[in-house]
């Protein structure tokens, strides 16, 4: 693959063999970032995972990036009104579902109560796709309604490894401070160490790579204990 000018000088600016402390490492991704916008920071993490293992699960990051989430729930009755009196920014039932089929796609998370399961089931091949399907392992079918759109607020996201056993994470934008990324991480790192299979041999998390949205990746020392790379 061909990568631009601004790429490859990029790419000049430091050693991608090196393991760099993570405030060193995050820091020399805010040098790098060369696009007009606020580029997102970026996270990705090599497990050593069976092909029938997986890691999956939500979070809430401690330093938050992204605006307000349009969320939708699925209930009915009580629950419905306890989505509104919560703030949920769409609420309804078959209602709902109907619009869905027929294009509607305007939200950002879609919550659930278990007794709509069955309804919200037909959208599989909708949401399935866009990653918006509710489902009890994200804690996004729940009739604890209002606890849910709490976390939601805060900023709960989902994550989960790939078929090559990648977790891939936006942890920030490149305007923050290196110091607030880097806790980011580093919470995303301990949750996913704790996910780790029962059964799972060896050195568990394999590399972690920071980057931003246009610039090169740079590989990271996450067993660093001090500041300052270790180059």
């Amino acid at each position: 693959m061909k990568r631009g000018k601004k790429y490859r000088e990029a790419l000049k600016k430091f050693d991608k063999n090196t393991l760099y402390e993570p405030v060193r490492a995050l820091s020399l991704v805010k040098e790098l970032a060369y696009a007009k916008f606020d580029e997102t920071v970026e996270l990705s993490v090599k497990l050593h995972l069976k092909k029938s293992q997986s890691v999956r699960d939500t979070l809430v990051l401690p330093h938050q990036f992204t605006g307000e989430k349009k969320i939708l729930v699925f209930a009915k009755g009580d629950k419905a009104q306890e989505a509104r009196d919560a703030g949920a920014t769409f609420v309804g039932d078959d209602d709902l579902v109907e619009r869905i089929k027929g294009g509607w796609m305007d939200f950002d998370v879609a919550v659930a109560t278990p007794d709509m399961m069955k309804d919200v089931g037909r959208l599989g091949p909708i949401l399935g796709r866009r990653g918006l399907m509710p489902n009890p392992k994200t804690q996004t079918v729940t009739f604890e309604i209002r606890q849910a759109l709490e976390e939601l607020r805060k900023g709960r996201v989902e994550y989960r490894s790939d078929k090559t056993g990648v977790v891939h994470f936006a942890v920030g934008k490149v305007s923050m401070a290196p110091e607030k990324i880097a806790e980011n991480v580093t919470t995303i790192l301990q949750e996913i160490e704790r996910k780790r299979p029962s059964d799972a041999k060896g050195e568990f998390l394999q590399t972690v790579v920071v980057s931003s949205t246009m610039s090169p990746g740079i590989r990271m020392d996450f067993k660093a204990k001090k500041q300052g790379d270790r180059k």
